[in-house]
């Protein structure tokens, strides 16, 4: 069983026991639970439900493994040829890594 959860305007898979990147959560503690009910699309064993544009009482229950995890470093370089112009800029995004305990639809 499986459902297509968006939490903060991004859309995950969340299937019980998966781990998930979202986008940094403020006002959350490692250990709490918190729940998602903008439910998309849920798939039980091949039935499927399709929201329009969510799923009625269906909601995903997930644990807050890690409150601040930084990714990946991106660098911006911008340059204009002939022109003596370079930029170099770069950041780091935070995410809040959680984990779908249960998908209730």
């Amino acid at each position: 069983m499986y459902a297509i959860v968006e939490i903060q305007g991004q859309q995950f898979k969340a299937e019980e026991g998966k781990k998930l990147f979202v986008h940094h959560m403020k006002d959350v503690e490692e250990g709490k639970t918190v729940e998602f009910d903008k439910v998309l699309l849920v798939d039980a064993d091949g039935a499927v439900k399709v929201g329009a544009p969510t799923v009625d009482g269906a909601k995903v229950v997930v644990e807050v493994v890690k409150p601040l995890v930084k990714g990946e470093k991106v660098i911006v370089f911008k340059m204009k040829r002939r022109k003596d112009y370079r930029k170099r800029n770069g950041h780091r995004e935070q995410f809040t890594q959680v984990e779908v305990k249960q998908v209730i639809a």
